[in-house]
């Protein structure tokens, strides 16, 4: 393959993203204008300004061009825990790419998407196929977290289960800051509650060990 066939290749795939975001977003505010049951495949085509086929191949239902940007999200995350220093503890990897991952990609220009997030998870309540869906993409960003940190740690996860329960202890503390986040009115408090549910832990954690000490 040549540069000109890599350059064209780069173009493709970002109009094709491009393209996903769009979509993502049309189908997010027609949810916002319409809820769920009164939004149509073609409604997001035409507000997107692409055609159904198009809407077809990037989706499988309203739901997941809805939940497309945060299925993005996910990825994102585990793109910044794998920078993380391969010497860091695998838990505080896992705080430091939150932030990381907070830090590029609402902050700045991008600042105004978290209002955005924030109006999603609030709809979650009323819209249980959303919240569904939710928890299929966690799911399995969940796994590739793991996976991750089993490949920072150089272990198998089956066997040392450091990796699951560094996961499941981050991602559990985060499920706890966004519903606390979802539940207020503060777009920008995110990343303190995030600290904030970080240090409890830590804090109950010194605990534990001091009465198992003691015991």
């Amino acid at each position: 393959m040549g540069i000109d066939d890599e350059v064209d290749l780069d173009g493709r795939r970002l109009r094709t993203l491009r393209s996903r975001a769009a979509m993502s977003r049309a189908a997010f505010d027609l949810l916002n204008e319409r809820g769920l049951g009164s939004v149509a495949v073609e409604d997001i085509a035409e507000r997107a300004g692409v055609t159904r086929r198009t809407f077809s191949r990037h989706f499988s239902s309203i739901e997941e061009a809805v939940l497309g940007e945060i299925d993005q999200d996910v990825h994102l995350f585990n793109e910044a825990l794998c920078r993380r220093p391969v010497g860091e503890p695998p838990l505080a990897a896992y705080r430091n790419a939150l932030h990381d991952w907070l830090a590029a990609e609402y902050t700045g220009d991008k600042a105004a998407r978290l209002a955005r997030r924030l109006a999603l998870f609030q709809r979650f309540e009323d819209e249980p196929t959303l919240a569904a869906g939710y928890q299929r993409i966690r799911l399995d960003g969940q796994r590739e977290s793991v996976r991750i940190i089993a490949a920072r740690l150089d272990v198998d996860p089956t066997v040392d289960r450091r990796p699951e329960v560094a996961v499941a202890a981050g991602s559990g503390l985060l499920i706890a800051a966004l519903q606390a986040w979802s539940a207020g009115s503060d777009t920008d408090g995110l990343p303190d509650l995030i600290d904030m549910f970080f240090d409890t832990l830590i804090g109950l954690t010194a605990e534990l060990q001091s009465e198992v000490s003691s015991s």
